[in-house]
């Protein structure tokens, strides 16, 4: 006989915290227009309100928000490939991952390229900002997308899948290797100290071979190797983590004083980071990133483990809300660029603004309709009391032919 083993019941805590990260998008570009740095990426900066705190908020939320977002991913990559069979792994990721990237990154190009565009002109107060925004767009070449711009995590997910894909079949062939690292894995992250200390010492050597303490994210079409093998280092250790899925309750231990322990660590090296050497900078941030990670996960198993109908709703829109969300966090500063109030509340205004935007046109627009089905795989009800627990399989036992 043999047993069919079940697919692996919901897990609503990884399910809400990848959703969270995502939507984590929204603050960092709301908040990144009123701080004092140079970001290159971000080339708008109100030129009346900017303040240092909203660089610490950026800051803070940056060094962890993707490491962990790639974490899960690399979860749910194996849950997929391991239950679902490779090719429906593949499947998925194509009508996930690089099918809405191909699409939204034509679509979106013009309204990201407007925007800024427009929000630029208003802040270095020309009056002709509307005109000369629309003149831009006489030549159609401008339509042809530059960058991967804020879809650029799609982009190095679809490479990183590949290449997961082929691993796994290769440790496939190699059960005593895949037995060998699932336990010692499982071993490591039951220590709450050790695990900190090892992982912190892989994302080193990362580090070291990236030639760098410092990650920039690559939004060219072209692969950047340092942002390749950074994420594809959690990502992989996400893949290895499913293996040891019945351990994820051992992240609830000392999880919010890893948070906090994080917070410290991020504090010197936003303030002090310009007086650390390299080597410095490399410890700090290497095991910053896993006290971010294992007490922010460790605080959603704790808190989100059970079915909630409100956050599967926020779960289902995440998806949406960081593809259109970009357009507006750059558009509506313009309009405000001459109140007379705090960094702060304008910040929030842009948060608030545009995330209503985002929930409402996800709600009317896209949850019940084709997009709905393009992005998520089906259309849901508006109703958030029509959102039910999904009844787990049971494992089945069938005999052997």
């Amino acid at each position: 006989m043999k047993t069919t083993l079940s697919k692996t019941e919901r897990i609503h805590s990884l399910d809400s915290l990848r959703a969270i990260m995502m939507l984590l998008g929204l603050v960092i570009h709301s908040v990144i227009t009123y701080g004092t740095f140079d970001y290159k990426v971000w080339q708008i900066q109100d030129p009346n309100a900017t303040h240092i705190s909203n660089d610490y908020i950026l800051g803070l939320i940056h060094a962890f928000r993707m490491q962990i977002f790639f974490v899960v991913a690399g979860f749910f990559g194996a849950m997929l490939f391991f239950e679902r069979t490779p090719v429906k792994m593949i499947k998925n990721r194509l009508e996930r991952i690089l099918y809405p990237f191909l699409v939204f990154v034509i679509l979106l190009w013009p309204t990201i390229l407007f925007a800024f565009s427009y929000t630029s002109n208003v802040f270095r107060g020309i009056d002709t900002a509307l005109e000369d925004t629309l003149s831009i767009f006489s030549n159609l070449e401008v339509f042809v997308p530059k960058s991967t711009y804020h879809l650029w995590f799609l982009y190095y997910l679809v490479l990183i899948t590949f290449v997961s894909v082929i691993l796994g079949f290769m440790f496939k062939k190699l059960p005593r290797v895949s037995l060998q690292i699932s336990n010692g894995f499982s071993w490591t992250i039951k220590k709450p100290i050790f695990r900190i200390l090892i992982l912190a010492t892989i994302t080193a050597l990362v580090y070291v071979i990236m030639g760098t303490y410092s990650v920039n994210t690559s939004v060219s079409f072209v692969p950047d190797f340092n942002t390749f093998i950074y994420y594809f280092a959690f990502y992989s250790i996400g893949w290895i983590l499913y293996q040891s899925k019945h351990l994820l309750h051992v992240f609830k231990k000392h999880d919010w004083i890893n948070i906090v322990l994080g917070i410290g660590l991020f504090s010197i090296y936003f303030f002090m980071r310009d007086i650390l050497n390299n080597d410095i900078l490399i410890i700090i941030k290497s095991i910053m990133v896993w006290l971010f990670v294992f007490g922010i996960t460790g605080v959603f198993i704790r808190y989100t483990s059970n079915h909630s109908a409100r956050m599967r709703y926020i779960s289902d829109s995440s998806y949406w809300v960081y593809l259109v969300h970009v357009t507006l966090t750059a558009l509506v500063p313009s309009f405000i660029v001459d109140w007379a109030i705090p960094s702060t509340f304008k910040m929030l205004f842009v948060l608030i603004t545009s995330g209503i935007i985002c929930f409402v046109t996800y709600h009317y627009f896209v949850r019940a309709t084709f997009i709905g089905r393009f992005l998520n795989g089906r259309k849901y009800s508006r109703k958030i009391s029509d959102i039910k627990p999904v009844t787990p399989m049971k494992t089945q036992t069938v005999l052997d032919k």
